[in-house]
């Protein structure tokens, strides 16, 4: 499979179509190789407009709905960033080349030991994997001045809110099948980004059922 090419109508064909304009974020797009960050069977499906599944029975967002969120994040060379939901690593390694530092917070100690290794082999030194429940974040090295969400939510609950240094930013995917929206949260106020469908971040809460 000519993955060049594959990679090239990704971005041309997937991922400008959805407003994923800024120069940096194409360029980044270009050089990080998403197949390497896929299970070995699903390799020749990487660079497809589709959500891929991980062995643990999630699965990893669709190139362009990682493109957007990398571009609204508008993340600084000097800023400290918080990745929940580590997955396969892929999106934690476009963050990596983007932040000064990446803490990135996954329950699954198997896919944080082979994200580890494929960080290390790419030369990406500056994130901090931590095993955890990515719902409660990680208050412990918090503030943060880029939260993003690699699964969704009902709704952002005020814990993760409050790692956020004053005016940081974070980026969720809220609501509930078949309606959700891509948000940015900054400073009190939210703005809607984008309308998608993505799986629950592992350890979310689910509303309760009952209405009184």
């Amino acid at each position: 499979m000519d993955f060049e090419q594959a990679r090239f109508n990704m971005i041309e064909q997937q991922i400008r179509p959805w407003q994923v304009l800024d120069p940096a974020v194409l360029q980044l797009l270009s050089l990080v190789r998403r197949e390497d960050f896929v299970p070995a069977a699903l390799r020749h499906l990487a660079l497809g407009d589709t959500e891929l599944p991980l062995a643990t029975g999630r699965r990893m967002l669709a190139p362009r709905v990682e493109a957007r969120l990398l571009q609204d994040a508008q993340i600084q060379p000097h800023e400290r960033v918080l990745e929940l939901g580590t997955g396969n690593g892929y999106l934690t390694a476009l963050l990596c080349h983007q932040a000064a530092e990446v803490v990135s917070v996954d329950p699954d100690a198997a896919l944080l030991d082979a994200v580890r290794a494929n960080l290390r082999r790419l030369g990406l030194t500056r994130c901090d994997l931590v095993q955890g429940d990515p719902a409660r974040g990680c208050p412990s090295k918090a503030p943060f001045d880029v939260i993003v969400l690699t699964g969704s939510l009902h709704e952002v609950p005020a814990a993760l809110l409050a790692q956020l240094r004053p005016q940081g930013r974070l980026l969720a995917i809220v609501g509930d099948e078949p309606v959700m929206q891509a948000v940015r949260i900054q400073g009190g106020a939210r703005t809607e980004l984008f309308d998608t469908v993505a799986a629950r971040l592992p350890g979310a809460t689910e509303p309760s059922p009952f209405v009184f």
